[in-house]
């Protein structure tokens, strides 16, 4: 079976205890249902972008937006065939398996989803490898890697996923756990293509399976992205001969400290003492709405100029945004003519 080889260093005990007591904030501010909907759909959202872009696709955070809401957008085939799949993984996370066990065609199936009308031969989706494959540089032609042979993936995979259901993996810190899948599954590969971002889905299932991230508020995926050299720096620079992942797992607990911090202070804002009004008769503002409330916490103020320029609307149009929020008591107007502005109440 599995057993997977790290030490418990000081950095790790100290970011998952800044991990836990970051989501203890999250969980226990005072959301109103709205806003919960908006954190979970820009964190996946930015979640498909940057998974995708960490492998090659070109979208940007916009198009991938508009992609989600339905949009047309201009770009290949592929690019956005790639980002609607991980959209609907992502969506669909917590039907992906109902069982509390997961079995290896849960993996196939994840791949299947991930991959589906993207590949170059078809029948590699929701396969494991027929063949051997080197992970390197196209371009020089450099290796990074060597992944083990094809006709050991089905094992080492059976291995791996015998652990995720084992008391000991249960055990251990639901961040620790999803670290230490994201790693195996990279290195045994058992995929043609689409191995990263299956690994990734895979390790926000473990999150979300084991109440950590039942409210999916976290992007890991865009501290990947943020520098992905040194993503795979820190993948390749695993010990095959010992595989102590002591420092992968030091680099991916800050991953999700990082992620976990920036929901934290997002999450702060919006439900402050100055907010609590439209909270207590579960106000449901619109994400404009919600996003005025957010400029003016990061700038002080707002003007009907700043809106139209936000929202590309009419200045009829950005006085109807703030009617309600100054209705709410949750703004309040101040100056006159052009020196109209609002602030928080």
């Amino acid at each position: 079976m599995f057993k997977p080889n790290f030490r418990y260093t000081h950095t790790i005990v100290r970011v998952l205890a800044k991990i836990s007591a970051g989501r203890e904030v999250i969980l226990n501010s005072p959301l109103i249902p709205k806003w919960e909907i908006a954190l979970r759909r820009e964190a996946i959202i930015h979640s498909a972008h940057s998974s995708t872009s960490i492998e090659g696709n070109r979208l940007s955070l916009e198009q991938v937006t508009k992609l989600a809401q339905g949009r047309k957008i201009t770009a290949t085939r592929k690019d956005k065939q790639e980002v609607l799949n991980y959209l609907k993984v992502l969506e669909n996370i917590a039907k992906l398996i109902k069982r509390s066990s997961i079995h290896e065609k849960d993996i196939l199936k994840m791949h299947r989803m991930v991959t589906k009308d993207t590949l170059d031969n078809p029948d590699d989706c929701g396969v494991f490898r027929k063949r051997y494959v080197v992970v390197g540089n196209r371009l020089t032609g450099e290796i990074h890697f060597r992944p083990p042979r094809n006709e050991k993936v089905p094992g080492l995979v059976r291995d791996l996923v015998d652990w995720i259901n084992s008391e000991e993996a249960k055990e251990l810190d639901p961040v620790i756990e999803a670290g230490i899948v994201h790693y195996e599954f990279v290195r045994i590969h058992p995929f043609v293509d689409g191995n990263g971002r299956t690994a990734r889905v895979l390790a926000a299932w473990i999150l979300y399976k084991r109440g950590f991230d039942t409210k999916q508020f976290f992007c890991l995926d865009d501290y990947y992205d943020s520098d992905r050299p040194a993503y795979y720096k820190t993948l390749q620079s695993v010990n095959q001969s010992t595989v102590d992942l002591t420092k992968w797992l030091e680099y991916f607990i800050e991953g999700v400290n990082v992620s976990v911090a920036a929901v934290k202070e997002r999450v702060i804002r919006l439900s402050s003492e100055r907010l609590r009004k439209a909270k207590k008769g579960q106000i449901a503002l619109t994400e404009r709405q919600m996003r005025i409330v957010e400029f003016i916490n990061q700038n002080g103020r707002i003007t009907n100029r700043d809106m139209q320029k936000m929202f590309k609307i009419s200045d009829e149009g950005a006085l109807k945004e703030v009617k309600k929020l100054v209705k709410l008591g949750v703004l309040k107007s101040q100056g006159k003519g052009r020196s109209l502005h609002y602030v928080l109440q």
